[in-house]
């Protein structure tokens, strides 16, 4: 492979030294090394394939040279490592890797005075010598595939075994096949750049909990198993694991664990009758009423688990997983206060898990305990950067806390990875819009409404904002009034749209919905915006009495209930429409201090039109 771009290489110390390290077997420094420069220029196949040696797993490497095909089409070393790899279909046209290094053992093969000085594979075939070790070696091969391969999974001998005590199951990550089925071709990768690639190092994969000691004739098979396991090619694990069921019919971890692997293919039902299974064989094996409770959730959201998820509890009191659960159903179910017993006790069985503080988050955003709940969102993002969900959770919290800034990067992460999540879409765009960012808000809610209309009607009201500041009148009012609809009893939403029929020069319509703020103000800071609008809007309708009696009344409140620029406004409208010689009848430019201590909310942004 290195002779073959030597020619495209560029003459970069960096990658140099990135080269020399793979050649001392030195994977962490290369690695480091490519990363490095991966992130200057994501666009250079060479880096890419380079990667693929220095990256740990199969899963990596297929990343790496999938991108480097992406990049260059024609490249016969991606193509061959995708190849070996099971990632890409067998192609004739795809030449196999250059044989171009010396072999020693040719010279050794021949006496000193029968050297030929011509020299290469012609030669070489003509060797009688060469030809019958070929031989030797194909015949030794074909042996072997036929023991390992018919033989031994054959066999019917059966070994009990023992199941240890059941326990959380592993995360799962769904990757192309490796060993043990076969390949089948899979598109060349577009999108972004996986998380890990963003970590020094890669984390350690959860261990596998049931881990019963096979027998002898299984532990092959079980090997095969594990290695589609671990790449998330669940056809080929269940397979596998179907040929251990013939040597051990009676092995209840075995049926768990084929049941995990539909589970995660989506077939709830084939999940089910394993889990039955698992359960009809060993009745105290904890986990398989753990799985029975996520696919019927998974089937039918509204099933009440309760009884299966305290099944596998009693069972196993240490089981993680099964209080996690538990306290996730209870979330749901409204229950948060009680969700966070069984989400201390999970905390204290797994210590560093991210999704129990995920949990965590869930339950104290369930309790408005805002703060909280952001705590517990940036302790699983601390533990574990690379789990998606979090980002979507960081940014909830964020907007919810006005931290609008930080809302959107989190949200942008998401979105990248996930770019058919119209929620997460619509709250991208409400951030864009607090920040300022209206054209890419518009961008953002388009997209999610586009996805998903049904119960993202209330972020209209910010892609309407946002097209009133951009000038798009006609679309914000639009926008607004759809957004209204869906809140009608919201003083924000209706403030809203009083700006936009204000803009639109809709002055009667403006007029009701002062009327409708006047009767859903509720703080001090909602009634000055009420008297605010009223007064503008009512010296458009050359109503100028309430106008004059709305901007007195305006500058009689406390001057902390409304913002600066609220109150010269106010204070240059009332002078315009009053004398001055009769302000004193009305009106005292002294402000008022406020006499009261009870605090109030800082107002709703509100331009001056």
């Amino acid at each position: 492979m290195a002779e073959e771009y030597k020619d495209e290489q560029p003459n970069d110390t960096i990658f140099q030294d990135a080269v020399d390290a793979l050649r001392r077997a030195d994977k962490p420094r290369a690695k480091e090394l490519l990363t490095l420069l991966l992130k200057t220029n994501q666009n250079n196949p060479t880096y890419w394939i380079w990667l693929s040696a220095a990256v740990d797993n199969s899963k990596e490497r297929i990343y790496c040279l999938q991108a480097a095909l992406k990049l260059d089409p024609e490249n016969g070393t991606a193509k061959r490592g995708l190849i070996l790899l099971g990632a890409l279909a067998p192609d004739e046209t795809i030449q196999p890797f250059p044989m171009n290094r010396p072999r020693a053992w040719e010279d050794k093969l021949l006496l000193a005075n029968e050297k030929p000085k011509e020299r290469g594979l012609r030669v070489i075939a003509k060797s009688p010598l060469v030809r019958l070790i070929g031989v030797m070696v194909i015949g030794a091969a074909l042996v072997s595939v036929l023991v390992f391969g018919f033989v031994l999974p054959n066999q019917t001998r059966v070994i009990p075994t023992q199941t240890n005590t059941p326990g959380p199951s592993p995360t799962f990550t769904t990757t192309p096949t490796i060993f043990g089925a076969t390949a089948e071709p899979t598109r060349v990768f577009i999108g972004p750049t996986p998380l890990w690639m963003l970590l020094a190092e890669t984390y350690t994969p959860t261990p596998i909990y049931v881990n019963t000691p096979r027998s002898p004739q299984s532990r092959d098979q079980y090997r095969l198993a594990e290695q589609a396991y671990e790449n998330g090619d669940w056809d080929s694990y269940i397979s596998n694991m179907e040929l251990i069921l013939v040597l051990e019919p009676d092995s209840a971890d075995i049926h768990y664990l084929i049941g995990e692997a539909y589970r995660f293919k989506g077939e709830t039902s084939n999940a089910l009758a394993e889990y039955k299974e698992a359960q009809n064989i060993a009745p105290n094996f904890s986990a398989p009423y753990l799985g029975e409770a996520r696919v019927r959730l998974m089937a039918d959201p509204g099933y009440n688990a309760q009884k299966l998820l305290d099944e596998a509890i009693d069972l196993d009191p240490n089981y993680g997983e099964a209080y996690l659960d538990r306290a996730r159903f209870l979330i749901s179910r409204k229950k948060a206060e009680a969700a966070i017993v069984d989400l201390n006790r999970a905390a204290a069985l797994m210590p560093n898990s991210p999704d129990v503080y995920l949990a965590y988050a869930s339950a104290y955003l369930a309790l408005d305990e805002n703060q909280s709940a952001l705590e517990a969102a940036e302790k699983a993002y601390s533990l574990d950067i690379t789990a998606l969900p979090v980002y979507e959770m960081l940014g909830r919290l964020y907007l919810e806390n006005g931290q609008y800034q930080r809302a959107v990067e989190s949200l942008e992460v998401y979105a990248v990875y996930d770019q058919e999540n119209a929620l997460v879409l619509a709250r991208l765009g409400q951030g864009y819009y607090e920040i300022g960012e209206y054209e890419s808000a518009v961008s953002a809610l388009d997209r999610a409404t586009t996805i998903n209309r049904t119960g993202l009607r209330r972020f209209l009201l910010y892609r309407g904002l946002a097209h009133l500041e951009l000038g798009n009148i006609d679309q914000a009012v639009e926008d607004l009034e759809d957004g209204r609809d869906a809140d009608d009893e919201s003083f924000d939403a209706n403030l809203a749209l009083l700006r936009g029929y204000f803009a639109a020069e809709k002055y009667g319509s403006a007029y009701l919905q002062v009327e409708a703020l006047d009767s859903l103000a509720e703080t001090d800071e909602e009634t000055a915006l009420t008297l605010y609008w009223r007064g503008l809007v009512q010296e458009k309708r050359d109503e100028l009495e309430d106008a004059i009696d709305s901007w007195a009344a305006l500058l009689e409140m406390d001057e902390d209930v409304m913002t600066a620029e609220m109150r010269k406004e106010a204070e240059a409208h009332y002078l315009k429409l009053v004398p001055p010689t009769a302000t004193s009848t009305l009106w005292s430019p002294t402000p008022k201090p406020r006499t009261s201590a009870t605090p109030t909310r800082t107002p709703t942004r509100t331009p001056t039109p």
